[in-house]
């Protein structure tokens, strides 16, 4: 890599082009504004190249992005769509010297292309990313978590989310997204682009909107579910070079929800194989055991939460739940990644279940 530093700022007449990839599979609900924000910014129009790679819909999605002059349309009829796959046909498509990925139901700020492409000027930086910010936190709690775990401080970092800005040179010379994972696919890449010498920053700027919609439990579960079933894939690839990339967040998950499985099921049978006060005591024991390791955060984090994440009391005492029970479908997402190992089952996502949500529709 070229280490020369520029600090100056970028003139308009030097603008780069930019190549922006947005993925998304039956997004008719948010493609248009996803598109529209790319369009509306400050960047010069001119200089943007816009590619929508469609992992499968049957809604408008399509026809929506064809209305676009300035947007090529990518068809990926696949059984199994994965967003390492769009991703990857996107940016491959294109030219220019930086990518900017974004998600079907993100808006992306005005300003953000001509700060992600003035951080840029320095040629060790390899992928920016910027605050993704929650469109309606306030809708349900699920949605508040997202909007409170999406970001990270300011600064050098080790990983980046679905939207983000890379040099095509970093694209290239890691081979792209991993097209097999259905979940951890960016910190997977985040990993090698890392490796290869690139630095990663995350820059006190606004980059995009998100609405997660995530209004129901059942959403909230089965997402934490495809969260650890991403560690696991992604640490199984990792893990053999050595590297201790996810390897702490793994073993967290596995000795707060496994052990609080393994605690309840030894105090539930216990008393039933040694009928004494000793049983009754060691079940008890077990039972308690597994209690607190699964609700630790809970009992022993929340004046931590409240400084690192700038929460009040009542805040850092929901957010300490959530960090404590969703080490449970997590879990589960880490049997089910080693048992579709063990009888080559893995999980793939399905084109037809997938698709975009509001948490506000329009009546």
């Amino acid at each position: 890599m070229n280490q020369e530093h520029n600090d100056h700022h970028t003139a308009k007449e030097d603008y780069p082009s930019i190549d922006c990839v947005i993925i998304g599979i039956n997004s008719e609900k948010t493609l248009e504004r996803c598109i529209d924000s790319i369009l509306s910014g400050s960047y010069p129009r001119a200089l943007l190249h816009i590619f929508y790679a469609d992992g499968g819909s049957t809604d408008r999605s399509i026809e929506i992005a064809r209305t676009f002059t300035e947007v090529t349309v990518i068809e990926l009829s696949l059984e199994f769509p994965t967003p390492g796959t769009g991703r990857n046909a996107g940016w491959k498509r294109g030219s220019a010297p930086y990518v900017q990925f974004l998600d079907s139901d993100t808006i992306l700020a005005p300003e953000w292309l001509t700060t992600g492409v003035e951080a840029m000027n320095d040629r060790e930086v390899g992928a920016v990313r910027g605050y993704r910010k929650e469109l309606h936190p306030e809708r349900s709690f699920f949605n508040w978590i997202g909007d409170l775990e999406w970001n990270v401080l300011p600064g050098e970092c080790d990983s980046f989310g679905g939207d983000v800005m890379i040099r095509r040179e970093a694209l290239e010379q890691s081979g792209g997204y991993d097209e097999e994972l259905v979940g951890g696919e960016d910190p997977e890449l985040s990993w090698r682009i890392h490796g290869a010498g690139w630095t990663i920053l995350m820059l006190d700027a606004l980059m995009t909107h998100h609405d997660l919609a995530m209004l129901k439990t059942t959403q909230y579960l089965r997402r934490s579910y495809r969260s650890g079933y991403g560690f696991a894939a992604v640490q199984s690839r990792i893990g053999v070079t050595g590297s201790s990339f996810w390897k702490i967040e793994q073993r967290r998950i596995i000795i707060k929800g496994g052990g609080f499985l393994a605690g309840i099921i030894a105090g539930l049978f216990i008393p039933v194989v040694q009928q004494n006060i000793a049983g009754i005591a060691t079940a008890a024991l077990c039972l308690t055991g597994g209690t607190v390791l699964l609700l630790g955060p809970r009992l022993f984090k929340v004046d931590k939460f409240m400084k690192e994440n700038r929460l009040d009391r009542n805040d850092a005492k929901k957010y300490a739940w959530h960090c404590s029970l969703v080490a449970l479908p997590q879990f589960f997402g880490i049997i089910r990644f080693y048992a579709g190992r063990v009888f080559n089952k893995p999980l793939k996502n399905r084109r037809n279940k997938l698709q975009t949500r509001l948490s506000n529709p329009t009546p």
